[in-house]
C-alpha cells in the first residue's frame, strides 16, 4: 500500500495526520487560537453514554413525577430498564430495591437514579479488573477475537498505543489475512508508534501467521505481542473451527500462549452479545473483555446484563473514535454515567422504615 493511503486510512482512524509534525515557531495563544482544554475521562464517559443515560432517566422521570409508588410503577420502571439491556436479573433486584418499604409513598426521581447507580456498582465491582500483563513473561501473548466490525483492529492500534507509550516493546501481528484494510491500519499505527507489523500474504493462513509471530516477538526482545484476528460470526461453525486452531497452534509456539484472550464486544448490538461472550469462551477461552462503541447506542445497559451472566473480568471500555476514548474499566463511574449522576454525586438511598 502506498503511503499516500497509508496516511489517507489514519486520517479516517482518528482524524489526525500520519505525517511528521513540522516543528514551527511558538506563537502566543489567545482566546480566538487556544484549543479548547482536553475533556476529561469522566467527561467523555458520560457523553459517551449520554443517549443510554437519557433513555433511562427519561423514563424513571416520567414515571415517578407526582405519582406514588406502586405495583404499576414498578412494572413500569422495569420495562424501562429491560429496554436499556440491563438484564432480567438486574432489573428485578433494581425495581425490588425501589420498591422496598415505600409501597403508596412518593419517591424522587433522584432517589431512583440513586438506588439504580448503586445496584449497578454491585454487579459491576466483582468484574471490573485492570488488565495487568506479567513482566516476567515475554513476549506477554494477547490474543484478540470477536464478530464482523467490533473494532478490534482499532482497539488493539489503542492498547498499542498505551503500552509503547509506557516504554513497552510491542510486535502486532496482522491476523486478519482476509481484510486488506485491517493489515493496513496496523501498518500504519507500527509505523507511527515504532511497533514491528508480522503480516502475510492476503488469505494466508492465520495459525501459520500466529506461530511466525510468536518466533518474531522472541527474535526482537518483544514485551508484548498483540495478535489480531479475522471478524468471525459466532454462529459460522467454520470460522469458530479456524480460531481454534489459531489457539492449538500458538500453544505449539509456546505452551502457556496465548497468555491472555480479549474479547472484543460492540455495545450495539444488545442482546446478541451474551451469545458471542458464550460461544468466544467456550472456543477461544476467553479472559476478559473490552466493550466498545458505548457512544453510539441507548442500549449500553448490555455490560451489565453480561457481568451477571458470565462474571468474565471486564478491562476496557470504549466511547469513541479517539486514541485516548478507551480507557480502563471502572465500575463506579459506570454506574453514576448511566444513572445519569455527576460524577462525584452519592448513588446512597437508604430504604424508608
Amino acid at each position: 500500500m502506498s503511503t499516500e493511503k497509508k496516511r489517507g486510512m489514519f486520517s479516517r482512524l482518528f482524524g489526525k495526520s500520519a505525517e511528521p509534525e513540522a516543528e514551527a515557531p511558538e506563537t502566543p495563544q489567545t482566546p480566538e487560537t487556544a484549543e479548547a482544554p482536553k475533556r476529561s475521562w469522566w467527561q467523555r464517559l458520560s457523553g459517551g453514554l449520554a443517549r443510554t443515560s437519557q433513555a433511562i432517566t427519561q423514563g424513571v422521570t416520567d414515571i415517578f413525577t407526582k405519582r406514588k409508588l406502586d405495583a404499576l410503577t414498578l412494572e413500569e420502571l422495569e420495562d424501562v430498564l429491560l429496554r436499556a439491556d440491563l438484564g432480567v436479573g438486574a432489573s428485578t433486584r433494581i425495581t425490588q430495591a425501589v420498591g422496598k418499604a415505600r409501597y403508596e409513598k412518593d419517591i424522587a426521581p433522584e432517589e431512583v437514579r440513586a438506588i439504580l447507580a448503586r445496584e449497578v456498582e454491585a454487579v459491576l465491582e466483582p468484574v471490573a479488573k485492570p488488565f495487568e500483563i506479567d513482566e516476567a513473561t515475554k513476549p506477554f501473548i494477547i490474543l484478540v477475537v470477536g464478530v464482523n466490525g467490533s473494532g478490534k483492529t482499532t482497539t488493539i492500534a489503542k492498547l498499542a498505543s498505551k503500552w509503547t507509550g509506557e516504554g513497552k516493546k510491542v510486535v502486532l501481528a496482522a491476523g486478519d489475512t482476509f481484510r486488506a484494510a485491517a493489515v493496513a491500519q496496523l501498518e500504519v499505527w507500527g509505523q507511527r508508534l515504532g511497533a514491528e507489523v508480522v503480516s502475510g500474504k492476503e488469505g494466508a493462513d492465520a495459525a501459520g501467521l500466529a506461530f511466525d509471530a510468536i518466533a518474531r516477538a522472541r527474535e526482537t526482545g518483544a514485551d508484548i505481542l498483540l495478535m489480531d484476528t479475522a471478524g468471525r460470526l459466532q454462529n459460522r461453525a467454520e470460522l469458530m473451527a479456524e480460531l481454534e486452531k489459531i489457539v492449538r497452534v500458538m500453544k505449539k509456539a509456546e505452551a502457556a500462549a496465548p497468555h491472555a484472550v480479549l474479547l472484543v464486544l460492540d455495545a450495539t448490538v444488545g442482546q446478541n452479545a451474551l451469545q458471542q461472550v458464550e460461544v468466544f469462551e467456550r472456543i477461544a477461552g476467553v479472559t476478559g473483555l473490552v466493550m466498545t462503541k458505548l457512544d453510539g447506542t441507548a442500549r449500553g445497559g448490555i455490560l451489565v446484563a453480561i457481568a451477571e451472566a458470565h462474571g468474565l473480568p471486564i478491562h476496557f471500555i470504549g466511547v469513541g473514535e479517539g486514541a485516548d476514548d478507551l480507557e480502563p474499566f471502572t465500575a463506579r463511574d459506570f454506574a453514576r454515567a448511566i444513572a445519569g449522576l455527576n460524577e462525584e454525586e452519592a448513588p446512597e438511598a437508604a430504604p424508608e422504615s
